[in-house]
Order: C-alpha cells, then sequence, then structure tokens
C-alpha cells in the first residue's frame, strides 16, 4: 500500500464562495491570478469540469516546471480536485470552498503525492522537510494571490 504524504493550507478570503470559485476554474485567467504560474495551455473545450484538461507551467525550486493536469472530482461551487502524473509520482491537488459567511469564503487546499514505481527521489525531495516547506510556501502564495484577485470584487 502506498502512502500519500498531504500538505494542508487553509486561507480565509473576503469574497463570497462564487467569486472564489470563478476565479479558481477560470484557466484563461489563471495566468494573471496566480503569480506561479507562467503559463496555461487549456487542452479540453467546454466549462471546466470532471474530464477538463490543461498544461500549467509554473516556478518551482527555481526553475520552471510543466505538467499536465485533469480534473477528476468537480462540484461547483464547493470543491474540485486536479490530478497529475509525473517523475514517477502521483499528484492530487483538492480546493475546498466553505461559505463562512455571504462574504467570506475559507479556501482549503491539499496536496498529495504518492509513488507510482519504486523510484521515490523527487518525491521524497517534494514532500520531505524542505520540500514540504517550499510546496506549503508555494500554495499560501496561490491562496495570497487568489484573494488579491477577488477581495473588493464581489458584492
Amino acid at each position: 500500500m502506498t502512502t500519500r504524504k498531504n500538505v494542508v493550507v487553509e486561507r480565509r478570503i473576503a469574497a463570497g464562495r462564487l467569486p472564489v470559485w470563478e476565479a479558481l476554474t477560470d484557466l484563461g485567467d489563471m495566468e494573471r491570478v496566480l503569480s506561479g504560474v507562467t503559463k496555461i495551455e487549456v487542452l479540453t473545450e467546454g466549462a471546466f469540469g470532471v474530464g477538463t484538461r490543461w498544461r500549467e507551467t509554473r516556478r518551482m525550486f527555481g526553475q520552471e516546471a510543466t505538467e499536465e493536469l485533469w480534473v477528476t472530482a468537480c462540484e461547483p461551487p464547493e470543491r474540485y480536485v486536479v490530478e497529475a502524473e509525473s517523475h514517477g509520482s502521483h499528484y492530487v491537488s483538492e480546493w475546498q470552498l466553505r461559505a463562512d459567511g455571504p462574504l467570506t469564503t475559507t479556501v482549503r487546499m491539499t496536496f498529495g503525492a504518492s509513488p507510482t514505481r519504486a523510484s521515490t527521489g523527487l518525491l521524497a525531495r517534494i514532500m520531505g522537510g524542505v520540500g514540504a516547506r517550499a510546496v506549503r510556501k508555494a500554495i499560501v502564495k496561490d491562496l495570497d494571490d487568489l484573494a488579491a484577485a477577488v477581495e473588493g470584487r464581489s458584492g
């Protein structure tokens, strides 16, 4: 049995759940909303939902990396799950949005990784010690960017 290592970050945002959801799922605007994302290439047509696929390039650990991601669960405007496979690891990111009032939303992002083969060197670097702190820092930055993009726009 493989063990998934998770990093969980929560952030309260002074905006309603719908504007937060729209900002999180608007792939066309993602490069503007999230400063860590340098390029998005949408691979599927239609509305954001299960089956949506895209390539995301972001700066991580001092270099750019491109990963292909796909949506495996989507319950607007409450949660969605994105998965990816790369470098012998399977990644799962879950975004949960909880309304804490008409103009306050708590976003909980859970990032997990588990090995898909015996080689776990990259996974150990990503999720162990310093790597887990770097992943947490990147998620915190994404959530701060998200808050900056939507706070004050909703109402």
